[in-house]
């Protein structure tokens, strides 16, 4: 007798994580759905790679254009420039889309239900991240709980939520991810800029997992 398939619902936003996340659902049996959000970034660049990782992962992929006309951050703003500190912020920083995953998840829901798919995936991460407050252990929690609410049987995983960047750069690696691919940097230039704070993040990841970075030319 054939057993269902597990469908899943991955938010992919062309980075490290949200690609970390896919081959995670992927290794772990799922029939994975990808959701790439157009929320108004200055570049596209993130949003080619999300495309290009997904089709080489052989799974389905929708496109998903949203507006935010009321959005005061650096990354959908086109007159304000990504911001570089010596140190990473301890609180919000400018860089924080307003309720961005709670709008991704929101969708995904949707989605979820259409599908008869029980699973989110999100590659949210509370331990090495920019201090957003929709990345952490009370988000995710709150909004399965929402999900209850509604009397759904569908939850948000978030495998990722409580490991460091070298973890996750780890697991990826014994996955096969091809980190070459993704996109961290906040700005759209032909290489990464090395300077804002989700590149310090990544490169603060594969120094300690003693792991070239693929997208760095040395």
């Amino acid at each position: 007798m054939k057993l269902p398939t597990k469908k899943a619902i991955v938010l992919l936003s062309g980075g490290l994580d949200s690609t970390t996340i896919l081959y995670y659902a992927l290794s772990k049996g799922y029939k994975c759905n990808c959701i790439i959000f157009d929320y108004g970034q200055k570049h596209k660049k993130e949003i080619n790679s999300a495309i290009k990782i997904a089709k080489l992962a052989n799974v389905k992929y929708s496109l998903i254009k949203i507006t935010l006309p009321w959005s005061k951050d650096v990354l959908t703003n086109k007159n304000k420039k990504v911001p570089i500190h010596k140190r990473l912020p301890r609180t919000v920083p400018p860089t924080y889309v307003l309720g961005r995953n709670t709008l991704f998840l929101s969708y995904a829901l949707s989605f979820a239900q259409s599908i008869n798919a029980n699973n989110i995936f999100i590659g949210v991460n509370a331990v090495d991240f920019s201090n957003y407050p929709d990345c952490t252990p009370e988000f995710i929690k709150a909004y399965n709980n929402v999900l209850k609410s509604l009397k759904t049987k569908i939850i948000i995983q978030a495998p990722l939520l409580k490991l460091n960047k070298a973890q996750i750069i780890k697991l990826g690696t014994k996955l096969n991810v091809a980190y070459k691919n993704t996109w961290t940097c906040y700005n759209g230039f032909d290489k990464p800029c090395m300077q804002c704070d989700s590149c310090k993040l990544r490169a603060k990841g594969f120094k300690e997992a003693k792991i070239d970075d693929p997208t760095i030319i040395k």
